[in-house]
């Protein structure tokens, strides 16, 4: 099978399991689709591939040798019921195979940060992808990123009322004002950036 394709054959038990921990994926493997024959499932038989997603052609051979080897004759339609690695972003079953290069290509740049944005855009990856044009930065926690603001942008603030300022409020109000969106992808990590 071309493109890291795997064949599963769902009369054996399985050896891997995708939801096991130790099947996790990790932002150095390929993210991966499960393409199963519809008329097989159908029929009661579950009969797929694990494919890498290289490139939409690709894919498609491979997608067109597991229907060839279908348990059942003449079989044509597919449908995507399983993918990993795609840092939790969501994909129709039936995405095209560009779609899925396109995301997967996108999450192998931006990671979890990138599935978070492209969650907060409604799965939109042309909106995550401007979004992407006005990252401000990566913070220990927004009001790290207020208080580096007010100090980049000149704003002199006397020291004896530096500690009567609060950023974290600050930070909150940009935030509920539109100015900024905060993703935090882990303790003590933030990533900013600028509302269009």
């Amino acid at each position: 099978m071309r493109g890291g394709a795997k064949e599963t054959d769902m009369t054996e038990p399985l050896t891997h399991h995708p939801g096991t921990p130790s099947a996790a994926p990790t932002l150095h493997e390929k993210r991966s689709i499960y393409v199963a024959c519809l008329a097989a499932y159908n029929n009661g038989c579950l009969h797929g591939l694990w494919i890498d997603a290289t490139s939409p052609d690709e894919i498609m051979e491979s997608v067109r040798a597991m229907l060839a080897a279908s348990p059942i004759p003449d079989a044509e339609e597919w449908a995507i019921h399983d993918y990993e690695g795609f840092e939790g972003a969501n994909l129709s079953e039936y995405a095209s195979f560009e779609t899925v290069c396109e995301l997967a290509d996108f999450i192998e740049e931006h990671g979890e940060l990138g599935a978070k944005v492209l969650a907060h855009f409604g799965d939109d990856l042309t909106e995550a992808r401007a979004a992407f044009e006005e990252y401000a930065g990566e913070y220990l926690s927004a009001a790290d990123f207020a208080e580096q603001l007010h100090e980049d942008t000149g704003t002199e603030i006397p020291e004896s009322l530096r500690y009567y300022i609060d950023w974290q409020a600050l930070a909150r109000d940009m935030a509920l004002n539109g100015e900024i969106m905060v993703f935090q992808t882990g303790f003590d990590e933030v990533h900013i950036f600028w509302s269009r």
